[in-house]
């Protein structure tokens, strides 16, 4: 019995050592290299050959959230820790609210040992998924429902799981998509990060659905989320 608590004991203890190490390295980044990288993941996702996320579920998203390289860290229990933004469809539906920061924890048990990043974008598909996404907090697979989105540029049509779900993951590490679960991770504002790149406390409620103006930092940010648009229309 005691050498059972002793062994249980040692793996919490290690477990929250590699968990500790790898979120810490991710508080350390800048608001600005976040958003660049949010830009560059994003992009890198879309344009992958002939497996990206189609462009029309894009175009049809209400919201889209992008975490760039999400710490996932942990022996036999393991924890998610990442640090993104959200972007809604501004009220007259021309291009993009300015981004709102956010945060993405989650616990997992299972086989597993060591850590890996992982980029992710879900993709809100109705009024439903915004609405938690206006909210203070919400779980991925609790209060909203979510599904692996399909890949591929003429995936969006076998998407049935798009009538169904309110928001479709898309995951992508060491550039192939991984299909990374997010069911029981919670998403909620990341009041901090919004502070420092707007100079003042203001809720995500206020960012998606205001007239804030994108701050110059987002600028490569922005020009991710309408550049295929922009192309195909010219």
């Amino acid at each position: 019995m005691q050498s059972t608590l002793k062994h249980s004991v040692w793996v919490l203890a290690l477990t929250g050592s590699l968990t500790t190490a790898a979120l810490a390295a991710d508080r350390e980044i800048k608001v600005d290299d976040r958003l660049d990288a949010s830009a560059d993941a994003l992009t890198d996702m879309m344009r992958a050959s002939d497996q990206g996320i189609p462009q029309d579920l894009i175009d049809k998203a209400h919201c889209v959230v992008v975490v760039p390289g999400m710490k996932k860290a942990g022996f036999i229990f393991g924890g998610k820790y990442g640090r993104g933004f959200a972007v809604c469809r501004r009220h007259d539906g021309v291009g993009w609210s300015a981004p709102a920061a956010m945060r993405v924890e989650g616990g997992s048990f299972g086989f597993q040992i060591g850590a890996s990043d992982t980029d992710v974008v879900l993709l809100v598909t109705n009024d439903h998924g915004m609405r938690h996404l206006l909210s203070d907090k919400f779980t991925l697979g609790g209060e909203a429902t979510v599904a692996a989105g399909p890949i591929g540029r003429d995936a969006s049509a076998q998407t049935d799981a798009m009538m169904h779900a309110e928001m479709l993951s898309y995951s992508r590490a060491r550039g192939l998509f991984a299909g990374i679960s997010l069911e029981g991770a919670t998403l909620r504002p990341d009041e901090d990060t919004n502070t420092e790149l707007y100079g003042h406390d203001s809720t995500n409620r206020e960012i998606l659905t205001g007239d804030f103006k994108t701050p110059a930092a987002a600028s490569k940010f922005e020009r991710a989320l309408n550049r295929d648009s922009a192309e195909r229309s010219k």
